[in-house]
């Protein structure tokens, strides 16, 4: 259930959605501005993304833990193809606020290296995962634990906690490029007072919906693994922004 409402729905809405906004313009205004394109780019760029990296979704929270209950399918159903859009439906009115090509090229250029980075460090994991930790990550063996725990049945388990790459930087720095990609494909829309609020409200959603997440999920890791996460944290210390939190 929650695969289907989150990726087959929500998220292939997300794409269909956005190209329906840059057609929108087109035909109300008779040309694409440079503004929707870098922003509905960015987006199918990081939608592209997600179903390379699908089979890694199944290791995600969504899945894994969050329940098939109204939070997820409503949200998947309702949420994402209304607010997730919302950057590109601001834009199809806005098309005199255009952007220039030399400012287009470079929002372009930083938006896919933090869409590439997200993808790099979700990789990273899967690799490592797959391999049960026989696999070099930058060059080199990867520094992880291996942290038992006890499983609701009474069974005796055990997680290999990575510590290298880029979740040798902060425990969750995936996060990081994921709010600046989608900043990225906001900001096109410019910065003219409060009522371009809309253009930017998925960004001011997706922040705080990320670093509960964080928080979220050290907890649980915390109850799951205990003295073994105390050990992770103190070789991966920050959360999120390596020195800052």
């Amino acid at each position: 259930m929650k695969m289907f409402t989150n990726c087959r729905f929500g998220m292939m809405f997300w794409a269909l959605g956005i190209l329906c906004y840059a057609q929108a313009q087109v035909e109300a205004d008779g040309f694409l501005s440079n503004a929707m394109l870098v922003s509905v780019t960015l987006q199918l760029v990081y939608i592209t993304k997600f179903f390379h990296w699908e089979t890694g979704y199944l290791c995600s929270m969504d899945i894994q833990h969050d329940r098939a209950g109204y939070y997820i399918c409503w949200g998947c159903l309702v949420w994402v193809p209304s607010v997730y859009t919302s950057p590109s439906y601001f834009l199809v009115n806005h098309a005199a606020q255009d952007i220039s090509s030399l400012t287009a090229v470079l929002l372009l250029l930083a938006g896919a290296i933090c869409v590439a980075i997200n993808y790099w460090a979700d990789r990273q994991r899967q690799v490592f995962r797959a391999t049960d930790g026989k696999c070099t990550i930058w060059g080199k063996p990867p520094v992880f634990i291996t942290a038992s725990y006890t499983t609701e049945a009474g069974q005796k388990r055990s997680s290999l906690l990575l510590a290298s790459g880029w979740w040798g930087v902060a425990r969750h720095f995936h996060y990081v490029p994921e709010i600046l990609g989608a900043f990225l494909w906001s900001c096109p829309a410019g910065f003219h007072g409060f009522r371009y609020f809309l253009a930017y409200f998925y960004v001011i959603f997706l922040t705080p919906l990320l670093f509960d997440r964080a928080f979220r999920d050290d907890a649980r890791c915390r109850d799951k693994y205990g003295k073994h996460w105390e050990k992770y944290c103190a070789l991966v210390p920050y959360k999120i922004i390596p020195g800052v939190l």
